[in-house]
C-alpha cells in the first residue's frame, strides 16, 4: 500500500483539478453540461483513480488503477485542445494547463513504468 498523498503526481493532480474547476467558471454557461461537466469527470478522475489504486492489495492492481488515471489525463489533454480551438478558453490559459497536464502524464507514466519493473 501506497501513501497517496505523498505522491508528487498526486499532489499536482490536485492543484490541476483545482485549476480546472477555478478556470471553468470563466467559460459560457451554456457549456456548463457539455464540454465543462466532462472536463470537470475527467479532471477529478486523475487524483482519485491514483488514490483508490495506492490503497489496492498489490502493485499490479495500483498500475492498472494508474492506467485509468493516465488515461483521464489524455481525455482532459483533449478536451483543453477543444476548448482552445472553439476559442473557451484563450490560448496563454489553455497552453499552460495543456503544459501542466503533460508533466502529470509524464510523471504517472514513469511512477507506472517503475512500480512494473519492480513487481
Amino acid at each position: 500500500m501506497h501513501n497517496f498523498e505523498r505522491l508528487v503526481f498526486w499532489q499536482k493532480s490536485i492543484g490541476f483539478a483545482k485549476k480546472i474547476y477555478l478556470t471553468s467558471q470563466n467559460i459560457a454557461s451554456d457549456e456548463k453540461f457539455g464540454l465543462i461537466s466532462q472536463m470537470k469527470r475527467a479532471v477529478v478522475s486523475i487524483p482519485s483513480n491514483i488514490a483508490e489504486g495506492s490503497g489496492r492489495n498489490s502493485d499490479r492492481e495500483f498500475n492498472h488503477f494508474l492506467a485509468i488515471s493516465l488515461g483521464s489525463a489524455f481525455e482532459i489533454q483533449t478536451q483543453l485542445i477543444l476548448a482552445k480551438e472553439l476559442e473557451l478558453l484563450n490560448a496563454e490559459t489553455a497552453n499552460e494547463l495543456l503544459n501542466e497536464v503533460s508533466e502529470i502524464q509524464r510523471m504517472i507514466y514513469s511512477f507506472k513504468n517503475n512500480l512494473q519493473l519492480k513487481s
